[in-house]
């Protein structure tokens, strides 16, 4: 079953602009730089993570057509 792209992207993405957001208030920049830099990040790691999981669904629809084609190629048919 393929991976839901958009959910796990929007999740990866939040949480990485959380966690900028931490780092940046820790590291004492302002709150103005902090968010550009946290929403950046989070736009860099969407895009990242829908490329990312889009491979991986190519990669589990292969897997999963060439299996059904050896159980086909293994059954007993008509030919």
């Amino acid at each position: 079953m393929p991976l839901h792209v958009r959910s796990i992207a929007v999740g990866f993405s939040v949480m990485c602009f959380f966690i900028m957001c931490i780092v940046g208030a820790l590291g004492g920049v302002s709150p103005n730089t902090c968010s550009k830099r946290a929403l950046a990040g989070a736009v860099i790691t969407y895009i990242g993570a829908s490329l990312l999981i889009r491979a991986i669904n190519a990669i589990l629809t292969h897997a999963i057509i060439d299996n059904w084609v050896k159980q086909q190629e293994e059954q007993p048919g008509d030919k």
